[in-house]
């Protein structure tokens, strides 16, 4: 990529400002690429002569992206002091690779310089996997599954791991809701993204508690940014529609920015009935949701600040194990709302930047049942639980540079939150959470090497109310854990790079593990939480090898993730006779903890065969094991793999770009099966894809078009939380038209 880049610094008399011009490979200037410095989030579009411009920015060293339509995105450092001058030449490709990465480190990153192993969506990959479940979203990439309740609800399965063990986050700040409980995934909608990032791997050194298995990062889009001019009202609109559920979605966005000011409203409302499989329909599986964005921020010479408010909610319904069967219509709804308000800042203080990141979140979560009696016998219908979680998260991070080889960050964080346990049926008590961190994270580029190391220290308190139908008293826990991270990366030449990354994580365990004592009637059992668990503590070793070229693209990642007490749940050979139950009595199922290790890998292959084909492989395996029982875990996924091919044109006559591929997927059928687990069989799915970019009605329009399952197989996915009474979802078939200017 040296060929592709020409830079220039020169100091020249005058304010800070960066300027250049974005290029083809034949000179050509490319419109309309946006060019944005990542650390002060200033984003700047190129005019048709391809030319664009920062003013008033600090001085010091920053990241660059630039991202154009048809182009490989690329990320460059560059030091600012008087008038620099960057210009750049993108290159038309189908390998389409994230350049850099701001979770890995919480700080901006190529890519290719982390040792821990990240993935990214991009903003076009986003569009084409959108749903309203994140997991479902993220389900492609190498290393992850999905935990799926029907298409409305998953939960991210990172290298075997999920629940609590796997932490989402939205631009940086944690997400704090019931998703580690079977039935509720991550609240938050994927589409209001411009990337998705994964790490693959423990990341409590950053993050503290529940980064054990990995991490997500959600991250919006930068505000516009007027460069201190005015600048015009932008809008953007999509429709799309989904055949197997009638699922509809309507999405519409308006923007703008004056001097140093820039503002964003975006909504997103989605309505699905039920599901369909190649056995018929499944009932009471529709849902419907509101989520959407509304952000404000300021620019200014020493730094920025944003305010966003975003909100994800709707009424999901579920199917009842005993409907398909009994024939029964109806079943349970989960209604669900999230509020998030989040003040972020980047300030430029002498030779540091200063990052501060405050947030408060509301999540309401209530069951409504149709059927069956409260815990005192009489008739249930109307609200069976009401969960309410009020949390508040501080971040303040220093990022520092000592010269061009050495780089850090400095951080302390802090979590307060209530627990407020309603309705007629408690799951758990009501509780306060307290904890608090320090860490530090540091990277040296020594010639060909670059080392990464960090260590974090967590104090954590948790005081639970008492709760007479829980038979609880009031309890209290206090936990202190240390992480710790070290990690190289080794290029050998200038395509190769060898990997090593060793750290250390852990996990509080939740609410449902400590205190949880009554009827659990989706899973049929009765269950008891052991207040005296400890937190879990991993540790993982991660060993890989990346070979990028400009047409070529492998990555192979083998990992060993040893965690000490770790926390699951086994039947016992005790059963209660409960009022709220349909059946005569539950067997009881108790928390435990035992030490476990999970070992596997991951492999990824792009090749750019022709100008107009690329081919894609993938294939990922992982083996969990409970140290102790010498037994398999539950629910660790099956290995699969992927081969697809895409034929991609530019410059055609009726669009400016077009694409068609096919992918067919594998997914083998497990043999570790845990006493706890409903085996399944595997299956083979064949996928389908077409889409184009053209100007319609004054704009820029984007046509997506996909079919899910072709063939409309019968199958079962071991990570389905149906697959014990019913088929996965049949064909589908998803059109998308997207607006925007």
């Amino acid at each position: 990529m040296l060929d592709a880049i020409v830079l220039v610094a020169t100091l020249l008399a005058g304010g800070d400002t960066l300027s250049g011009r974005v290029a083809d490979p034949d000179g050509n200037p490319v419109a309309g690429a946006t060019v944005t410095v990542v650390e002060l989030h200033r984003v700047a579009v190129t005019q048709a002569d391809g030319g664009y411009r920062f003013a008033d920015i600090p001085p010091g060293r920053y990241t660059i992206t630039v991202r154009g339509l048809g182009f490989a995105p690329l990320a460059r450092d560059v030091t600012i002091r008087g008038a620099t001058t960057l210009s750049v030449v993108l290159n038309r490709t189908s390998l389409w690779v994230e350049p850099v990465t701001v979770t890995a480190t919480r700080a901006p990153l190529a890519a290719g310089l982390s040792p821990l192993p990240t993935q990214a969506l991009s903003e076009d990959r986003l569009r084409r996997e959108q749903s309203v479940s994140l997991a479902h979203a993220l389900g492609s990439l190498p290393g992850i599954n999905a935990l799926t309740t029907g298409q409305q609800i998953g939960k991210p399965v990172i290298r075997g791991l999920t629940g609590p063990r796997v932490l989402v986050l939205e631009d940086g700040s944690r997400l704090e809701d019931y998703s580690w409980s079977d039935e509720d995934g991550p609240s938050v909608d994927a589409r209001l993204a411009q990337r998705v990032e994964v790490i693959r791997g423990p990341a409590s050194v950053l993050y503290g508690s529940d980064a054990l298995g990995g991490v997500v990062n959600v991250i919006p889009e930068e505000l516009p940014d007027a460069n201190g001019g005015p600048r015009a009202v932008r809008s953007g609109f999509e429709i799309s529609a989904a055949s197997n559920n009638a699922e509809v979605e309507g999405a519409a966005r308006v923007e703008g920015a004056s001097g140093g000011w820039g503002w964003r409203l975006f909504g997103i409302g989605r309505f699905a009935s039920s599901l369909h499989t190649p056995a018929g329909e499944l009932d009471n599986t529709g849902f419907n949701a509101l989520s959407g964005e509304a952000a404000v921020g300021t620019r200014g010479a020493r730094g920025s600040t944003t305010l966003r408010y975003t909100r994800y909610g709707g009424e999901f319904k579920l199917l009842e194990a005993e409907g398909p069967a009994s024939g029964e219509a109806g079943g349970p709804e989960r209604k669900l709302s999230d509020d998030r308000v989040q003040v972020a800042g980047d300030y430029v203080v002498g030779g540091v930047r200063l990052e501060t990141k405050a947030q408060w979140q509301r999540h309401s979560l209530i069951e409504v049942s149709d059927t069956g009696v409260s815990p005192g016998g009489q008739p249930l219908e109307g609200t069976a639980f009401d969960l309410l979680l009020n949390t508040f998260t501080l971040d303040v991070l220093a990022h520092h540079a000592a010269g061009p080889r050495l780089r850090g960050t400095f951080g302390v964080s802090g979590i307060h939150q209530t627990n407020d346990t309603r309705g007629s049926i408690p799951l758990v008590p009501g509780a306060r959470v307290r904890s608090g961190a320090l860490f530090a994270f540091e990277q040296a580029e020594l010639g060909h090497v670059t080392l990464l190391v960090g260590g974090r220290v967590d104090v954590r308190r948790l005081t639970a109310d008492s709760n007479a139908l829980l038979k609880r008293g009031p309890e209290q826990r206090d936990y202190t854990a240390w992480s710790g991270n070290a990690g190289i990366v080794y290029r050998a030449g200038a395509a190769v790079a060898l990997t090593a990354n060793v750290g250390r994580a852990w996990r509080a365990p939740t609410l449902f593990e400590l205190f949880s004592n009554g009827a659990h009637l989706g899973e049929a059992r009765y269950e008891i939480g052991d207040a005296r668990l400890q937190p879990e503590a991993g540790t993982n070793l991660d060993l890989g090898v990346r070979w990028q070229r400009e047409h070529f693209r492998l990555e192979l990642a083998a990992y060993r993730n040893a965690i000490g007490r770790f926390i699951f749940i086994t039947p016992t050979d005790s059963f209660v006779t409960v009022s709220t139950s349909p059946r005569d009595s539950l067997r009881v199922y108790r928390y435990r903890q035992a030490d476990a290790r999970l070992v596997g890998g991951e492999a990824a292959l792009e090749v750019a065969v022709a100008a107009p084909l690329t081919v894609r492989a993938r294939a990922d395996a992982v083996r969990g094991t409970n140290q102790a029982a010498r037994e398999p875990l539950p629910l660790v996924p099956p290995a699969r793999a992927a081969l697809g091919a895409e034929v991609h044109r530019t410059g055609l006559g009726w669009a400016d770009r077009a694409y068609a591929g096919a992918e067919v997927e594998v997914a083998t059928r497990q043999t570790r099966l845990n006493p706890l687990d409903i085996p399944t069989g595997g299956y083979t799915l064949l996928n389908l894809s077409a889409g184009l970019v053209r100007p319609m009605l004054g704009r820029i329009g984007r046509v997506d078009i996909a079919v899910k399952n072709v063939t409309n197989a019968s199958y079962r996915s071991f990570l389905s939380r149906y697959k014990e009474f019913a088929l996965d979802p049949g064909r589908n078939v998803v059109l998308r038209v997207s607006l925007g200017e």
